[in-house]
């Protein structure tokens, strides 16, 4: 792949940035900073150069190792979702993949620690957050369903693809306060959820139908 460029015409053009900002307000998508995320990152260098045409779509594309890069709409209510409630200073995520979730979350919080089991994607993820000059950071290929338990717990845990039900393991990494968003259910019966942990237990919410990839165990 060649190297990827920022800004240009055509499908790189601020009006078509624009349209798709609008399209993510009129479905419901209200915080302003999540907006201008997805105004200013260039989805585009997250796919590969074929598909990069349809990076300003609001649709979900492949990205291989039968992974996709989530559709805008989805990207941006997860992160919404994630950031109502009070600051970040700690964030997990559960699937790397292309990278692109990652970087819509960086100005969120202060430090994002990012677990991807197939090191492929993760390797390449990398490159495009470099490019973009996202320092804050970290990376592991790893297996997500037992999350980083040397860096618990996460003021947010968000999770790229969905488990039947959610480990036990990412719920005990998440701090008082916390909140953890995540893809929950088998294929075609999928809800969005978001735990609230309290010093009273965990507050549960459906936040409604998803269809992710599935969350899998081990390293690829």
């Amino acid at each position: 792949m060649s190297r990827p460029t920022h800004a240009g015409i055509g499908m790189t053009s601020a009006r078509t940035r624009d349209r798709l900002v609008q399209r993510l307000r009129e479905q419901g998508i209200v915080d302003p900073r999540v907006l201008e995320q997805v105004r200013v990152l260039p989805r585009h260098i997250f796919v590969d150069e074929a598909l990069a045409s349809r990076a300003y779509e609001d649709t979900a594309l492949p990205i291989g190792w039968s992974q996709t890069i989530s559709q805008p709409f989805i990207v941006a209510r997860m992160t919404e979702a994630l950031a109502q409630g009070g600051p970040l200073l700690k964030v997990l995520e559960i699937g790397t993949g292309c990278g692109y979730q990652t970087a819509m979350l960086s100005p969120f919080a202060e430090r994002i620690y990012s677990i991807e089991r197939v090191e492929p994607l993760l390797r390449r993820a990398k490159e495009r957050i470099a490019e973009l000059d996202i320092r804050n950071i970290k990376f592991r290929h790893g297996d997500g369903m037992k999350g980083w338990p040397t860096q618990a717990p996460f003021d947010g845990i968000l999770a790229a693809a969905a488990p039947l039900v959610l480990p036990d393991a990412l719920i005990a990494q998440l701090a008082v306060g916390g909140r953890l968003v995540a893809p929950v259910g088998p294929e075609g019966q999928q809800q969005l959820v978001r735990l609230t942990r309290r010093e009273s237990g965990i507050h549960r919410e459906n936040l409604g139908p998803v269809a992710f990839v599935p969350l899998l165990g081990g390293l690829a």
